[in-house]
């Protein structure tokens, strides 16, 4: 079998989620952030065709519907330039539709839109490019994965039963695809409260053996659920707005994390 042409990166890592609404993208987009923060090129592909939310989050949005796929080409290659923002190079599908507008793009297209995503974006040379994967098991994840050599997956998981039953689906599928998973990021763990600091536990504590845990897969980091966090997701990244707050060094620690076992 032929293998897949090396991407643009040293590294290149998925962020990969069993389910919708666990915080992958802000986990994505947080730890690109940090990981640029100490020194690294780092590029962002929002790869979440059908809910590409990573335009919103850093403020940059279409208004202007696209017509047809215009900018797709069939013959030859062409070079998609990336958004330089806030020291990373991000693209996303969402760059191409006003906010509100569908994907609507036939099946039999997702292997070229993927390609072009990925290898015909000018990345420059990066240390980093971090991967925002779509939810689930679906045909994108299946597709990046045969397009793009990945060097490293880590799987977001909210403190839920059912976050974890799915994230073990997606850990099965990365396995199979002999990706090498480098831990989880439980997201949405328990609140410190703003006045005491005690530990406020929101979601009822799954168990050990029901767990992703329970599979061998190390605990990168423990994102709390934080106002803070769930404000700045609308333009402002934490890491952004607030660099000296104790969320901001969660991701810097996960950033940590990621690059000792990726490196290693």
């Amino acid at each position: 079998m032929t293998e897949p042409p090396r991407g643009p990166a040293r590294f290149a890592i998925a962020v990969a989620s069993g389910k919708g609404g666990v915080g992958k993208s802000t986990v994505s987009l947080n730890l690109a952030l940090a990981l640029a923060e100490a020194g690294a090129d780092v590029g962002l592909l929002d790869a979440d065709f059908y809910g590409p939310d990573i335009p919103l989050m850093v403020n940059l949005k279409r208004t202007q519907r696209l017509e047809r796929w215009q900018f797709w080409s069939r013959g030859g290659s062409i070079s998609i330039e990336p958004v330089e923002r806030f020291g990373l190079k991000v693209m996303s599908v969402g760059f191409f539709l006003a906010e509100q507008q569908a994907f609507a793009l036939p099946g039999q297209w997702t292997h070229f839109v993927t390609r072009q995503l990925v290898h015909e974006v000018a990345w420059g040379e990066l240390d980093y490019l971090v991967i925002d994967l779509p939810p689930g098991l679906a045909d994108l994840q299946q597709e990046l994965v045969r397009l793009l050599p990945l060097d490293g997956a880590i799987i977001v998981v909210g403190p839920q039963d059912v976050a974890h039953l799915d994230a073990k689906k997606v850990l099965e599928l990365l396995r199979d695809s002999d990706v090498r998973v480098l831990g989880a990021v439980e997201n949405m763990a328990p609140l410190r409260c703003p006045h005491c600091g005690e530990s406020i536990v929101i979601f009822h504590e799954v168990r050990h053996e029901r767990s992703i845990w329970a599979l061998d897969v190390p605990a990168l980091a423990r994102i709390p659920l934080d106002p803070l966090i769930a404000r700045t997701g609308d333009g402002l990244p934490v890491v952004i707005a607030e660099p000296a707050g104790p969320q901001a060094e969660a991701f810097r620690k996960l950033a940590v994390a990621v690059r000792g076992a990726i490196e290693n």
